[in-house]
């Protein structure tokens, strides 16, 4: 069935309400700190998603009698669109104390209210031509929502009181666990034979303009692991001197180890009796059949080194993944943090718990071209410097990731749920 106004409206109302869930356990302290650059406010998440529609759906001509809820709010919640006009420095979102969080609620309500209203009466021409930006808003908004849970989770481990994310949910359990006296689910090689194979999105689905056009890559014989890297792996890596082993690691990675001082992966802390790590549900003991989470690119490269195997490209991840069902631990399994897989057959946790690095570089597709005008500054201006994930973690929404979806981040980056597979050439 084709899309309707109403049913828009339906999903736009959804993705709305669940980022407001998320923020809601915060307090008005919680939801405007800000505890590095790459992070932002809670507050402002919930502000920017709403100056999205107001800039791009609200403010489009066809659309005349609507009143922009505030003149400066186009200043402080843009956050990259140099074409719609300046902004507010991204590293000081955490100063605007003002406006309060009362008053973004206000908003988020004001651009509902319009949005509601203005679907509901748009003329078809105008409905078949802006549907595509409000779907990329509802798209645009489960990012920020997934953002949400990392960014607060990086301020509370700031804390030195390790603030809980939420009371009375400590994730998954291994008391709970009828396994949990066995080890990881044994690893196994996925074989794949040489061939031309066709990736990218083709489908009348949405997806985000980088995924596109599909296009053929040859790749040449490869087997890619069964299932992620756990942490239980990850401290062999670590007890060999990984850390101090400038040989395993690329040089910009081993310059970056020395400069941040990487001695285990970001939340890790040793304490009297062995390694805890910081979560949502708040510190508690590794758990070493878990996947390991919040590694750089530049350590997920040099533990495949070190394992004698590599990262996989994009390509063989998503060539593995094939049709598979979107399904594992996702936001919506409400854990909020990585668990141990469930399957030794086939191809487990390709979807959830970690975004998984990849040896590949973020750089657009044979034939990829920008959507046109300020929309388009959405992904192909980010199309440098940046290393290719896949495969969501579990706070990402189910219906938001997809076989073809491609994350980006600089190797640096450690606050994401960022985790690894490995992959070798036959």
């Amino acid at each position: 069935m084709s899309e309707t106004p109403v049913t828009l409206l339906t999903r736009f109302r959804q993705t709305r309400a669940a980022l407001e869930a998320a923020a809601r356990p915060l307090s008005a302290e919680d939801l405007c700190v800000q505890s590095m650059p790459d992070a932002s406010p809670a507050k402002w998440h919930l502000a920017h998603t709403s100056w999205f529609y107001e800039t791009f759906v609200l403010n489009d001509p066809a659309l005349a009698n609507y009143k922009p809820f505030h003149p400066d709010f186009n200043y402080l919640f843009n956050s990259y669109y140099d074409a719609v006009g300046d902004r507010h420095p991204r590293a000081k979102r955490g100063l605007l104390t003002r406006p309060s969080a009362e008053d973004i609620d206000h908003y988020r309500a004001h651009v509902d209210t319009a949005m509601a209203e203005q679907l509901l009466k748009i003329r078809d021409a105008d409905f078949a031509r802006l549907k595509p930006i409000v779907e990329l808003g509802i798209n645009h908004e489960q990012q920020h929502l997934e953002l949400l849970f990392t960014d607060i989770k990086h301020a509370f481990s700031q804390n030195p009181i390790r603030p809980i994310y939420r009371e009375g949910r400590r994730g998954w359990s291994s008391t709970d666990d009828k396994s949990a006296d066995r080890d990881a689910t044994p690893l196994d090689w996925n074989a794949f034979d040489p061939n031309v194979y066709r990736i990218g999105n083709a489908g009348d689905r949405f997806a985000f303009d980088n995924e596109g056009p599909q296009h053929r890559v040859f790749l040449e014989p490869f087997a890619i692991a069964s299932r992620l890297v756990t942490c239980d792996q990850y401290l062999a890596f670590m007890a060999e001197g990984g850390y101090e082993r400038p040989e395993l690691w690329l040089s910009d990675g081993w310059a970056a180890k020395r400069h941040y001082n990487w001695q285990a992966p970001l939340y890790w802390e040793k304490h009297i009796g062995g390694w805890h790590v910081f979560t949502l549900d708040g510190m508690r003991p590794l758990e070493i059949r878990e996947p390991v989470c919040h590694v750089s690119y530049y350590e997920a490269d040099a533990y495949a080194r070190w394992a004698g195997e590599r990262l996989p490209t994009e390509a063989e991840w998503e060539v593995a993944c094939g049709d598979r069902p979107v399904a594992g631990n996702l936001l919506e399994r409400d854990l909020l943090h990585p668990a141990p897989g469930a399957s030794a057959d086939g191809l487990d946790q390709m979807f959830g718990d970690v975004w998984e690095w990849t040896q590949s570089p973020y750089v657009p597709y044979a034939g990829y071209r920008p959507l046109a005008g300020a929309i388009g500054e959405y992904n192909g201006k980010f199309m440098c410097n940046q290393m290719v994930l896949r495969g969501g973690s579990c706070v990402t929404p189910t219906s938001h990731i997809r076989s073809t979806y491609r994350n980006f981040f600089p190797p640096e980056a450690r606050w994401q749920f960022t985790g690894l597979r490995l992959a070798r050439t036959v």
